[in-house]
């Protein structure tokens, strides 16, 4: 097989197995969601289990891209590509790592926590988000797409929302020692689900580093006159 195309397949696997990490993500959080709507315990198990393949691809992802550049010294394109998912692989092992937070929370709440349903229902919608934006950030890495890659700073605006929701609902009904317990648990809970978004945005900004070679933010601080279709202030 040709250096070359050995080369291109090596890299292509590599995107690959970040892709492949962030639908294991993905699962990992409607989990999560459906353990914590459900209060099962068991499902919540299976979801610290189940972070061990998160974290394999994350070692795999960095093993793999260490070897291209010792043996095949990319530049241009293929360079941020492989630096881009090295930063990918740890936003991803983050985001398992909050399922794993949220499911570690979840035997604290009890068999039959004093639930307050509006609470309930946004962060559950949480969870519904921040799975969605972590299929949006694949999809965009998958895709190279930029605009796709942007979207997800709108989207993450509903989660921090709703974050800042819940705290302010668990300083509303904590009205009694179990009740309280229940809400401060739920706001560490929503926290996790606000990083998990956070962490799927950071992907995001990746995807348009690998593109353009520029994260987004640099976009701010380049004069107007010098953007395309940019008027001086």
């Amino acid at each position: 097989m040709p250096l070359r195309t050995r080369y291109c397949e090596e890299l292509a696997a590599l995107q690959g197995v970040a892709l492949g990490a962030l639908d294991l993500v993905a699962a990992q959080v409607a989990r999560a969601t459906e353990a914590l709507e459900h209060q099962d315990v068991e499902l919540a198990t299976f979801v610290v289990v189940d972070d061990d393949r998160i974290d394999g691809r994350y070692l795999e992802v960095n093993q793999g891209a260490l070897s291209l550049f010792a043996l095949q010294a990319p530049v241009a394109t293929d360079l941020r590509l492989i630096t881009g998912l090295m930063h990918v692989a740890k936003h991803f092992e983050r985001m398992g790592d909050q399922c794993v937070s949220i499911a570690k929370l979840l035997p604290l709440t009890g068999n039959d926590p004093p639930r307050r349903d509006e609470v309930l229902r946004a962060v559950l919608r949480m969870g519904a988000l921040a799975r969605d934006e972590v299929v949006q950030c694949r999809q965009a890495l998958e895709r190279r797409d930029v605009a796709l890659a942007r979207d997800l700073l709108r989207r993450d605006q509903e989660l921090n929302a709703l974050n800042r929701r819940v705290f302010r609902l668990a300083i509303e009904f904590g009205d009694d020692l179990d009740t309280r317990e229940w809400l401060m648990t739920m706001t560490m809970v929503a926290r996790a689900f606000e990083r998990i978004g956070d962490n799927a945005v950071d992907i995001g900004e990746q995807v348009a580093f690998i593109v353009e070679g520029r994260f987004p933010e640099d976009a701010s601080r380049t004069p107007a006159a010098e953007r395309p279709g940019g008027i001086a202030s």
